[in-house]
C-alpha cells in the first residue's frame, strides 16, 4: 500500500483508517477500498474489532510483607461507534491498558494478606475491569472481562505453605486416629462390662435353680424317708456335691495327683467339716476351718 496505489483490501474483522494528505478521511471496510492517489490517500492504520486479549503480570508486595506474582488476563474489544477515538486518541492503547492494571492491583493487594489473596482474587479482577472501563470507554474500548489467571509467590513461600498444609493434615489424622481408638476402648469396655453383668446373672440363676433344686430334694427325702431330719438330708446332699466336686477337680486339673485324707474316718471328718462351715456361715463358730478336701495339688 502507498500513495501510488489505487485500492486496499481489508481483511474481515478488522478496520482501517484512510488518510488524505495525513488527514483522517474514512473508515476502509472489510474488502475492497479504492483510494485515490491524485489525493494522496493511504490506509495509515489498521485495527482489528475482533476480541483480543492482554495478559499483564504484575509483581507486588501483600500486607505480611510476602512479594507475589499475579497475572492478570484483560479482554477488550474496540467499540464500532468510537473507531476514530480508538485510532487516535491513543498512541499505545496496550500499554495504557498495562499501566492501569499495575496502578489497580498495586493499590489493591498491599492490603490484603498473602492467604485472603488467593480467596479475594474475583474481588480484585472485578476493581481491574470497573477502573479499566471507566478510563479505556472514553478511548473508545469496551473492556469484557478482566481475569486473575495467576498468583505465583516466591518458590520458599509456596514451600512453607505447603509444609503448614501439611502439619495440620497430620495432626488432623493424629487426632482421628485417638478419636478412634478411644471409641474402640470404650466399646471394649462396655462390652466387658456388659459381658461380666451377664456372667454375674447367670451365676446368680445357677445358684438359684441349686438352692431350689436342694429345696425339693430334701422335700423328696423327708416324704420318702421317716426317722431322718432336714439337716442330716441337708448333711447328705452336701457331702454328695463335695465329691462330685473333687471328681470334677481330678478330671480337670492339669496334675496328675490328687491328695486326700484316706482315713476310715475321713468321711465322717469331711461332712463333720461342711456342717461346721456350714454352721460357721451363719454362726461363725467355725469359719476359718477348711474341709479336708483341699488338701491337694493343683
Amino acid at each position: 500500500m502507498g500513495n501510488i496505489a489505487c485500492c486496499a483490501c481489508v481483511d474481515t474483522g478488522t478496520v482501517g483508517a484512510i488518510e488524505r494528505c495525513g488527514k483522517f478521511s474514512r473508515l476502509a471496510e472489510p474488502g475492497i477500498n479504492f483510494l485515490n492517489p491524485l489525493c494522496c490517500e493511504e490506509v495509515a492504520v489498521m485495527m482489528s474489532k475482533r476480541v483480543q486479549q492482554l495478559d499483564v503480570a504484575v509483581e507486588t508486595k501483600t500486607r505480611d510483607n510476602v512479594f507475589v506474582t499475579l497475572v492478570v488476563s484483560v479482554q477488550y474489544q474496540v467499540v464500532p461507534e468510537s473507531l476514530y477515538d480508538a485510532f487516535y486518541r491513543l498512541t499505545d492503547y496496550s500499554s495504557q491498558i498495562r499501566s492501569y492494571v499495575f496502578d489497580v492491583v498495586r493499590a489493591t493487594v498491599p492490603k490484603i494478606i498473602l492467604d485472603d489473596v488467593f480467596v479475594t482474587k474475583e474481588e480484585i479482577a472485578n476493581d481491574v475491569r470497573d477502573q479499566l472501563s471507566k478510563v479505556m470507554g472514553t478511548f473508545g474500548f469496551e473492556i469484557l472481562q478482566a481475569l486473575v489467571t495467576d498468583i505465583d509467590p516466591a518458590p520458599r513461600v509456596k514451600d512453607a505453605m505447603n509444609e503448614i498444609n501439611a502439619a495440620q493434615r497430620l495432626r488432623q489424622a493424629a487426632f482421628e486416629r485417638a478419636e478412634g481408638d478411644k471409641v474402640t476402648r470404650v466399646k471394649a469396655a462396655e462390652a466387658e462390662a456388659e459381658a461380666r453383668y451377664l456372667q454375674g446373672l447367670g451365676i446368680s440363676r445357677q445358684r438359684q435353680a441349686i438352692l431350689n433344686g436342694m429345696k425339693d430334694s430334701v422335700a423328696d427325702f423327708s416324704g420318702d424317708l421317716e426317722g431322718v431330719s432336714n439337716k442330716e438330708i441337708m448333711e447328705l446332699l452336701l457331702l454328695t456335691q463335695y465329691f462330685d466336686m473333687v471328681k470334677d477337680v481330678g478330671a480337670a486339673s492339669k496334675g496328675s495327683t490328687l491328695f486326700m485324707t484316706h482315713s476310715p474316718s475321713a468321711v465322717n471328718k469331711v461332712a463333720a467339716e461342711l456342717r461346721g462351715v456350714l454352721t460357721g456361715g451363719i454362726g461363725g463358730g467355725s469359719a476359718g476351718k477348711k474341709p479336708a478336701g483341699q488338701q491337694m495339688q493343683r
